[in-house]
């Protein structure tokens, strides 16, 4: 069964992100489980840091985004998410390809929600984990 309440499909995800961070640094959502997103971002001139290297920051940009999508669709109708705190480890250095995160429920509440993010290489290997927690808030409160 799953953790989704809100029925949206690829397409859905697709259309809600036209115009915003997500497709500024190229993020694309690839895949929708019964309890988890995934999506995958370019290491390219959008997201690496002077050296050459994937940019901190461009890691939290996609686990922020992976989780508050995710953390969406487990609301209600009615009902979203928005970002309490973050936190990200950055295990390895990647310059190149593609990574990808998937983002995973470690608790979902009424009013709170906590996601695990782990980003990968291409090869399998963990770049970024990260922690995500968001309030859950009525729609209204910040406009549809």
């Amino acid at each position: 069964m799953s953790i989704f309440q809100k029925n949206w499909t690829l397409e859905t995800v697709k259309k809600r992100m036209q115009s915003c961070m997500l497709t500024h640094v190229g993020i694309e959502i690839t895949n929708i489980s019964e309890d988890s997103l995934t999506g995958t971002m370019p290491v390219d001139h959008r997201t690496t840091q002077p050296f050459g290297i994937l940019h901190g920051g461009a890691s939290v940009v996609l686990a922020e985004s992976l989780g508050s999508l995710a953390g969406n669709m487990a609301c209600p109708e009615g009902y979203g998410v928005v970002g309490v705190e973050i936190n990200a480890n950055h295990l390895r250095k990647e310059t190149k390809g593609y990574v990808t995160g998937v983002a995973s429920p470690i608790h979902i509440g009424r009013r709170t929600q906590v996601w695990g993010i782990e980003i990968s290489n291409e090869e399998g290997k963990k770049v970024c984990v990260s922690r995500l927690t968001l309030a859950v808030i009525e729609l209204k409160e910040v406009g549809k």
